[in-house]
């Protein structure tokens, strides 16, 4: 494991509660999916996977390829047809997938202005996930919008629109 490093702009955070699910797998399945690592070494997929891994003293085999095949892991331990191990690592895989997603928006936007995000999520996705504005500051009362008007108000800041 030292010659794996995370990626310094993981825009993963992770939550506390996957975390958790992915160290317990880990304890009681074993390995259950590899990771990704350019071939400097820094982790493209699997931050979490390798940390908790690291944690736990897992030995690591690394396979080279260069993307033009696809690498599976073979488990010789595990049989899906008999072993309930097998079927609750396949549930574990998945869902700590889907718990452990905490994406930091301060990290994806940055991301966001070198490659185009709009491949992973449709615009009202990324709309969403990106509204949050970080450092908000008050507006003064030249740019802020009379209570009195029924007109919609465009935030200075962020630009999103709404009716008072």
């Amino acid at each position: 494991m030292a010659d794996i490093r995370p990626d310094p702009r993981n825009a993963n955070r992770g939550t506390e509660r996957g975390r958790g699910m992915l160290e317990r797998s880990m304890r009681a399945y074993g390995a259950g999916r590899s990771v990704l690592v350019d071939r400097n070494g820094v982790l493209i997929a699997g931050n979490k996977t390798a940390e908790v891994a690291a944690e736990l003293g897992l030995p690591v085999r690394v396979v080279e390829t260069d993307g033009t095949e696809l690498v599976a892991v073979r488990r010789t331990d595990l049989d899906l047809s008999r072993d309930r191990a097998a079927v609750e690592l396949g549930i574990a895989d998945n869902r700590v997938g889907q718990v452990s997603l905490e994406w930091d928006t301060d990290v994806l936007a940055e991301i966001g202005a070198d490659i185009d995000l709009s491949q992973f999520w449709s615009a009202d996705e990324l709309d969403d996930l990106l509204s949050v504005v970080p450092h908000f500051q008050p507006v003064g009362a030249d740019e802020q919008c009379r209570l009195d008007q029924k007109a919609q108000c465009t935030c200075p800041e962020c630009g999103h629109v709404f009716t008072p």
